[in-house]
């Protein structure tokens, strides 16, 4: 399936909230794209996007270095 871009960025950002569970722990759940491909990178950026912004709201802004 053609997805554009921005259907990759804001799979990629959903699937922040999602974990799989694998014998009985839980896990992020992995980039399912071919690696370096512009499709992976876009799905990366969006998951990096929901990590740094959850990242922002537990611990103020401005407190990511």
């Amino acid at each position: 399936m053609n997805k554009s871009l921005t259907e990759h960025f804001e799979d990629g950002y959903d699937a922040f909230k999602r974990v799989q569970i694998r014998k009985n722990k839980f896990h992020a759940v992995a980039n399912p794209l071919k690696k370096d491909t512009t499709p992976y990178r876009e799905w990366q950026r969006g998951w990096n996007s929901a990590y740094f912004k959850n990242l922002e709201q537990l611990n103020g802004l401005r407190t990511r270095g």
